[in-house]
């Protein structure tokens, strides 16, 4: 954790939600609840900002496709061509003889991300694709 001061608050929620919270989410391992609330936190305002397009944020947008595909690699190459200046690196691994999964991490204005993420959803033939939007909080 950072060095930055820690502010105590308290809220007021029912019983069986909290109880069901900490069943699920605080599963023993994390730290304590104060460390779950905060990823929590840190997860919605993430998502809020993907919301925002003058927001600069980092995503991770994870591909499965099938390389044999006419055409899709080529196409795959060419959007990442096309957005270079937001991508900062990628990562292309082989599942089996013909599927491939590919990470891109991007660092940008939230707008130019989500440009990036449609030219994607449009090419055919991706088996499944996964946006994960971080911060810096």
């Amino acid at each position: 954790m950072s060095n930055k001061k820690l502010v105590r608050f308290s809220i007021t929620i029912p019983e069986d939600l909290l109880k069901e919270f900490e069943s699920s989410y605080y599963s023993g391992e994390r730290e304590n609840r104060s460390e779950a609330i905060r990823n929590l936190m840190r997860g919605y305002i993430s998502n809020e900002r993907w919301k925002n397009n003058d927001k600069e944020i980092f995503a991770t947008i994870t591909i499965v496709y099938d390389h044999h595909l006419p055409e899709l690699t080529r196409k795959l190459t060419a959007a990442q061509h096309d957005c270079g200046e937001i991508i900062i690196c990628s990562t292309h691994v082989h599942i089996n003889h013909s599927t491939c999964l590919e990470c891109v991490i991007t660092k940008g204005l939230t707008k130019d991300i989500q440009k990036f993420v449609e030219t994607l959803k449009n090419i055919r033939g991706i088996k499944s694709f996964n946006v994960n939007v971080s911060s810096e909080i």
